[in-house]
């Protein structure tokens, strides 16, 4: 397995709006390989003086930190598929994203544990 990791801020009123974005382009990555995909929203993310969540986002008091990760059978399967994902004509039919995707961090990870 191979996970391919984000963490972003999102402004907390869109909330409903960011459900209905990571579920179309949970479809999307789906449909180009991911095994699963997960979205996660923020209910104990504390704010630190050197490291933390949301110092990484950048995240503002009217935001609050998400989480998310797909799942790939394996790091080839993702890096074939991850940009044809990306590129799909339907993530821009989805529109503007309901979040700052600059502040958006990301990341691949094997998989050391599983149990």
């Amino acid at each position: 397995m191979y996970i391919m990791s984000f963490v972003a801020a999102v402004p907390t009123a869109k909330r409903a709006e960011y459900e209905a974005h990571c579920t179309a382009a949970a479809q999307i990555f789906k449909s180009h390989g991911a095994v699963r995909v997960v979205e996660c929203w923020g209910t104990e993310v504390p704010p630190g003086k050197m490291t933390s969540y949301p110092l990484a986002v950048a995240a503002n008091e009217d935001e609050t930190v998400v989480t998310g990760w797909q799942e790939w059978p394996d790091k080839a399967t993702c890096d074939a598929n991850i940009g044809n994902a990306m590129q799909d004509p339907r993530f821009a039919a989805m529109g503007e994203m309901p979040f700052d995707g600059k502040r958006m961090i990301y990341a691949g990870f094997e998989t050391l544990l599983d149990t």
